[in-house]
């Protein structure tokens, strides 16, 4: 197929772009990278030293012999660029990663608030606009987040999008109804993703648009198959406070010798994923479009969850590394349960990695390889949800330079 990655060039984009173009697509990445701008905003780096998109690419062909292009492409504002793009590839399949994908960095301020909405819902609306008038054939693969339904517990397993509900009429007569299940965003970025599935839910009935969107969990782990073949092709690593994954952000604390943060109680049950699976699903999705004219294709792209406490005591007994209860900077339940159906994955194929897996050993020593280049001052999580969470991180701050 001729695919296009929007977001090629980021965490999980490059390594979907990769993965992609091994298995013999034709594959276009799309990015603003914004990413890299981001990094500088935040005065931090990716643990892994990353290659430019252009060396990127090169280092691609050198190793494969197969050609991955690039277009420099915000889509969020270039509209007439995306168009002429779509023309010009008239793809099979286009792949969205291109939003801001952390809740932290989300809520840091007004400006980054505002970015977020900005960026996401702007970006996601005129890629769906573009598609609809030049591309209507195409398949759109985007990647959400299990985080769009919260985690205050339901009792009951979270299905894969859709739910039936009984309204009973004036006469007391029953309707049932499907309808997407009610979100519950915990941060603006989780608000972005909620819009997200409106927007797809009225182009996919006004437009005839083939849409999957995927509810995805946590990532873990870095490499895949293809970014191990150079160290050029190697993927970002985040472990900061604001864009570090709970498990990558415990690994490198490991690895420095510095306590595992966890905040709260660690009672907060999450959704996980490998990152090697992330890829394979991309893969699976793209090949099983809904038909153009049905609803939206929603699929949880999660292999297991676990506590935060649970992955926090994991990590311990595979590093010898201490735990440290800090502030939670979220406003969210202290503890809440969380079980999720992923049928549809399992149905076409999907084996998933688990978190207990020699591959959390290989993410371990990743982490121990690269240790010289992390910055203890931005392990922290800084950004806090409301003006409450935020004296209390800044009373936590106090204390430990008292202590100190």
């Amino acid at each position: 197929m001729d695919i296009i990655v929007f977001g090629g060039d980021g965490f999980c984009g490059w390594p979907t772009a990769l993965h992609l173009s091994a298995a013999g697509h034709n594959v276009t990445i799309a990015d603003n990278l914004s990413r890299r701008s981001i990094d500088k905003e935040l005065k931090v780096q990716s643990l892994t030293p990353i290659a430019s998109i252009e060396e990127r690419v090169q280092a691609w062909k050198e190793v494969t012999g197969k050609v991955i292009d690039f277009a420099l492409l915000d889509i969020a504002r270039e509209t007439e660029s995306l168009n002429e793009l779509l023309l010009r590839i008239n793809p099979q399949a286009v792949v969205h990663f291109a939003e801001q994908r952390a809740a932290p960095y989300s809520m840091r301020g007004p400006t980054q608030k505002r970015y977020t909405v900005d960026n996401n819902v702007g970006g996601t609306h005129n890629l769906l606009v573009a598609l609809a008038e030049h591309a209507p054939n195409a398949h759109l693969v985007h990647l959400g987040t299990m985080g769009v339904y919260g985690y205050s517990g339901n009792g009951f397993s979270i299905p894969e999008g859709y739910i039936d509900v009984e309204v009973r009429d004036d006469h007391g007569d029953a309707h049932v109804r499907e309808i997407l299940f009610p979100t519950k965003p915990g941060s603006v970025y989780h608000m972005t993703k909620s819009l997200d599935q409106l927007m797809f839910q009225f182009y996919a009935q006004n437009d005839g648009i083939k849409i999957t969107d995927l509810h995805q969990g946590i990532v873990w782990d870095t490499q895949t198959e293809e970014t191990k073949l150079d160290p050029r092709l190697v993927n970002r690593f985040d472990y900061d406070g604001e864009y570090g994954t709970v498990l990558n952000r415990f690994l490198v604390e490991a690895a420095v010798g510095h306590p595992l943060t966890v905040h709260g109680t660690g009672g907060q049950t999450r959704a996980f994923i490998n990152i090697q699976d992330t890829v394979r699903c991309i893969e699976l999705a793209i090949k099983a479009p809904p038909r153009r004219g049905d609803k939206v294709k929603i699929l949880n792209q999660i292999a297991e969850t676990l506590s935060v406490i649970d992955l926090a005591k994991l990590v311990a007994s595979r590093t010898g590394a201490e735990i440290e209860f800090v502030p939670n900077p979220r406003a969210e339940a202290a503890e809440n349960e969380l079980v999720v159906s992923n049928a549809t994955f399992r149905g076409l194929g999907l084996d998933p990695i688990l978190l207990d897996s020699a591959n959390l050993q290989g993410t371990i020593a990743l982490s121990k390889m690269h240790k010289h280049r992390v910055d203890f001052a931005s392990i922290p999580a800084k950004s806090a949800w409301n003006r409450e969470r935020e004296q209390e991180l800044s009373d936590a701050a106090q204390t430990r330079k008292l202590v100190a």
